[in-house]
């Protein structure tokens, strides 16, 4: 049985005569932490898009553990395994914390479907709901709308959102975006704690907080992989100085 998760090849996303995807061809194996950096524009994003089903690719093969998805829409690849957060907060702020995590936990279930039944959680919800909150630190924010949450702990709550589905891949993107250095410790360590049965992929500006989760790393320029190393060599790759860490001052 392959070791690998995640696979794409030759994967095209094109909008008119651009390019934003141009050709990535990854393979993630499953438990792996994996950084997707780059510049702006380089595709990053786009790249996300084109996994989850957001965007369908102009040509090439999306493989999830042994399934092409390449044309699936997006709730079936959810159903299959996959979540994500995305880099704008994208939350119910009237109503708590506990009932947006209903909302997430019933979005692949037949019961979101159900005009009868309780808007209570029932055990196994409760159950997938308190383990979510518990990993996110968000434990103790159940009863709190979520308009009286700081930012960081809407981030926080994002996270709690795209791990209650108990997916076995998980796609983070830009999680510490806007953060301040103790809120971005405390996605770090989020992400630190979360179990190898689970792959992490994370888009990330912050390359001290990147590099210092991550096993390995995938840098896209204008739409193609440039270099993938682990992070010891990264930092000091020409190729990624130049491109995404701007020249040396000597070059």
């Amino acid at each position: 049985m392959s070791n690998i998760i995640l696979s794409l090849t030759d994967v095209e996303v094109a909008f008119d005569a651009l390019k934003a995807v141009n050709g990535v061809t990854i393979a993630v194996p499953k438990g792996e932490r994996r950084a997707i950096i780059g510049p702006n524009g380089a595709g990053k994003t786009t790249l996300f898009n084109a996994i989850t089903g957001v965007i369908q690719p102009t040509s090439g093969q999306i493989v999830f553990d042994g399934h092409t998805i390449t044309r699936l829409p997006p709730h079936k690849r959810a159903r299959l395994g996959i979540s994500r957060t995305f880099q704008i907060t994208n939350l119910f702020p009237t109503l708590t914390v506990g009932d947006n995590m209903i909302l997430a936990v019933r979005g692949l279930s037949p019961r979101k479907f159900s005009l009868f039944g309780s808007p209570d959680a029932d055990a196994g919800e409760a159950r997938r709901i308190a383990a979510a909150l518990e990993a996110s630190r968000m434990h103790e924010r159940a009863n709190i709308p979520v308009k009286e949450l700081s930012y960081g702990e809407q981030r926080q709550l994002e996270i709690a959102l795209a791990l209650v589905t108990e997916p076995r891949l998980l796609l983070l993107d830009e999680p510490a975006a806007g953060l301040s250095p103790a809120e971005r410790s405390i996605v770090a360590e989020i992400i630190r704690s979360l179990g190898r049965e689970l792959t992490v992929i994370l888009i990330e500006h912050d390359m001290d907080l990147a590099l210092g989760l991550v096993d390995f790393v995938t840098c896209l320029h204008e739409g193609q992989v440039l270099v993938e190393e682990p992070p010891s060599e990264i930092r000091n790759d020409q190729r990624v100085q130049e491109v995404y860490l701007g020249k040396p001052r000597h070059a």
